[in-house]
């Protein structure tokens, strides 16, 4: 029978997490960003073997004990709100008009200005697809490369890396992303950690992505999150994610519109929610931290609580005003008193640091901080665990530490995560696991400011203009980002030739194309995204792009299946029925078969179909019927092929309609003619009427 090509994406069922009758679920990356939808989820497990049995020596990597608060953690708390740690040669300023350059940004030399000339007409030309512009784009990039920019280094390992106006070269794109990481350039560090990573090198992944996480955190202060930007999938499973899409439009978004205007009518939920919009740049709304004090400080005029604790930080962080550590004491005061819990965690850190309070007082900031944990913030989990771990105020005990943080990553707070990717890479408190302390470390770096690239690749698709968005998203695909590695491989996939591709020389080949997309989707599938590792096993199973090789679809379908999808299951166990690259067994056949439809009730019918094969197969072997079911594969493709060439041809199609028609009117009218024959039966003469 035909196999079922479109699959449903199947939620990974969480794991539990045991340690001292301790229950955690550490659910990391799905709970790094508001809309969890759109990330997959990494869930952490651990075990008692995981944690050391004798934690009371100190570790050379702490602190000594009863540290001063001044070394509370690892972020500095004076760095400016607004987007932090832009690299010069970050592509921001280029895509944003309105956002401040970094300082020493101006080109104030010839490799600067060919970098960002390069640039910007590289962009242009993706957007027009004009490959001559990309080709001159692409050279002048070189130029400033050899030149010794950062940037230009960066950018000329990405297109060397996949291979456009040149031959695609891992090798140089390597050595390229060293240079430039070498030069202090972010996005470098982060395609060089990631190819680190994928090669299984976590000694060097771990070493980057530690740097590049703290980068990331460091403009965050007190109890929430820094801002963060929403990966957004355009597709689900095959088709374009409408509702997704529709959600991520910002100021043009019909919601946002309708909340805009509850808002200026006075509603003091919509105030609220028109405000952490614009403070944190969430559904495709530009991050505006005046817009966000001023609808904040409305909700406020209204008596709302949650606005008043989002002030204090305002003020605590300096985001949009100017930085007042007695304003944010007052207002989060205000919100502690009104029962805001999480509130508590932010007066304790200004009494650990001094700031707005009359001196330090520990004691007080550790009955803040159990408050805010008693109701289960997690900020407060974390800033336990950083007293204990530490010392400061209280005995150092790291097991202590260890079970608050953990609490604290399942709540999702990104700090917690990466100060358990620390012990883990030192070996403090848990026993050293460099792949684990990476794979955190990872989940927080890409929260990094370069991460706004998929804001501008969003942008681009929504305004159709898809040759910049697969650039864009190409570009952070290099980086790591599995969200933008599967969005650009879809849009290669969806839009082919319309995508603007640019290969080697001019624009793709069906071959390049293919093969990009190919990688990029197995690519995806490494980091747990099943229906990329689905579309991989087609690939091979097919022959789409590459050589057919059943081994091999077999070991990506048997991926996506590690993941609960259903449509895995159904392959594997047609694959196991026609011995196509795993071993012929009927039983096991039986068996997937039976796991597909209990993962998703949805595939109920070919489930029930392909059993019915199955008992065709054992009971009538050889017989005509298993021929002609083994025949269905070839022979649909033709039935395919002339339905789409032949009937759904626009003439050929008007034609068979109006043949269809005229035949069921004719049928209707004989219908008619007989139903009333039969009601009337011919009667004798002179028979009454």
């Amino acid at each position: 029978m035909q196999r079922r090509r479109r699959s449903r994406p199947v939620p990974t069922p969480m794991a539990r997490v045991r340690h001292c009758n301790l229950l955690l679920l550490a659910a990391v990356a799905a709970a790094l960003l508001p809309c969890a939808s759109a990330v997959r989820p990494f869930v952490l497990v651990l075990s008692r073997d995981d944690f050391l049995k004798d934690t009371a020596g100190a570790h050379p990597s702490l602190p000594s004990a009863d540290a001063d608060a001044d070394e509370w953690d690892d972020f500095d708390d004076e760095s400016p709100a607004t987007d932090p740690l832009i690299s010069p040669s970050s592509w921001v300023p280029l895509l944003d008009p309105t956002s401040a350059s970094p300082p020493g940004d101006e080109p104030d030399s010839p490799s600067d200005a060919l970098f960002v000339a390069g640039v910007r007409a590289m962009l242009s030309a993706a957007s027009t697809g004009d490959e001559a512009a990309f080709a001159t784009a692409a050279a002048q990039i070189e130029a400033a490369a050899a030149g010794g920019h950062p940037g230009a280094q960066s950018a000329l390992a990405f297109l060397s890396g996949a291979g456009m106006t040149r031959s695609a070269s891992r090798s140089r794109a390597f050595l390229l992303h060293k240079f430039a990481a070498d030069a202090g350039d972010l996005q470098s560090k982060m395609a060089l950690a990631y190819s680190y990573f994928r090669q299984e090198m976590y000694e060097e992944a771990v070493t980057l992505y530690a740097e590049l996480a703290e980068a990331a955190l460091t403009s965050s202060l007190i109890s929430k999150e820094p801002p963060v930007i929403e990966p957004v999938r355009l597709h689900s499973g095959t088709e374009e994610n409408k509702e997704a899409l529709r959600k991520s439009r910002g100021e043009d978004d019909e919601d946002f519109q309708i909340t805009e205007y509850q808002a200026q009518r006075g509603n003091t939920v919509a105030m609220h929610k028109l405000g952490l919009l614009y403070y944190y740049g969430l559904r495709g709304v530009r991050r505006d931290y005046g817009k966000a004090y001023h609808w904040f400080s409305k909700a406020v005029e209204k008596g709302d609580t949650r606005a008043m604790e989002l002030l204090g930080e305002i003020y605590a962080r300096g985001a949009g005003v100017e930085r007042n550590y007695t304003e944010a004491y007052k207002w989060l005061t205000l919100a502690a008193r009104q029962q805001q819990y999480s509130a508590y965690n932010g007066l304790g850190y200004l009494y650990v640091k001094g700031y707005g309070v009359e001196k330090k007082n520990l004691t007080k900031a550790k009955e803040f901080f159990e408050i805010a944990a008693e109701h289960k913030e997690h900020g407060g989990y974390y800033n336990l665990g950083v007293l204990y771990l530490k010392g400061i105020g209280v005995k150092r005990d790291v097991m202590t530490a260890c079970n608050f943080f953990l609490r604290a990553v399942n709540a999702g707070q990104p700090k917690a995560i990466y100060q358990v990717a620390k012990l883990f890479q030192k070996g403090v408190g848990l026993k050293r696991n460099l792949h684990m302390a990476a794979v955190m470390y990872k989940s927080v770096a890409e929260r990094g400011p370069w991460s706004s690239l998929s804001r501008w690749a969003l942008e681009s698709y929504l305004k159709g203009d898809i040759g910049k968005a697969l650039l864009l998203y190409s570009r952070m695909a290099d980086l790591g980002y599995e969200v933008a590695q599967s969005n650009a491989a879809w849009i290669l996939d969806r839009y082919g030739e319309e995508s603007i591709c640019m290969g080697e020389s001019g624009f793709c080949t069906d071959m390049e194309r293919h093969l990009r997309a190919h990688a990029l989707w197995w690519q995806a599938s490494e980091q747990g995204n099943e229906h990329a590792a689905l579309l991989i096993g087609d690939a091979y199973y097919y022959g789409r792009g590459v050589g057919r090789d059943y081994e091999r679809a077999a070991e990506a379908y048997m991926h996506a299946q590690s993941q609960f999808n259903a449509q895995a299951m159904f392959n594997l166990g047609y694959m196991h029925e026609h011995g196509h690259g795993l071993p012929l067994d009927l039983h096991l056949a039986k068996r997937y078969y039976d796991q597909a439809v209990e993962v998703d009730p949805a595939a109920k019918l070919p489930v029930m179909l392909a059993l019915t094969s199955l008992w065709i197969r054992k009971n009538y072997d050889g017989s005509f019927l298993v021929h002609f079911i083994d025949s269905l594969p070839e022979v649909y493709p033709v039935i395919e092929e002339w339905v789409e060439d032949v009937l759904m041809d626009e003439g050929n199609a008007t034609i068979f309609t109006l043949f269809a028609c005229l035949v069921t009117v004719l049928y209707l009218r004989e219908r008619q003619r007989r139903q009333v024959a039969a009601a009337n039966p011919q009667q004798p003469d002179g028979a009454p009427n």
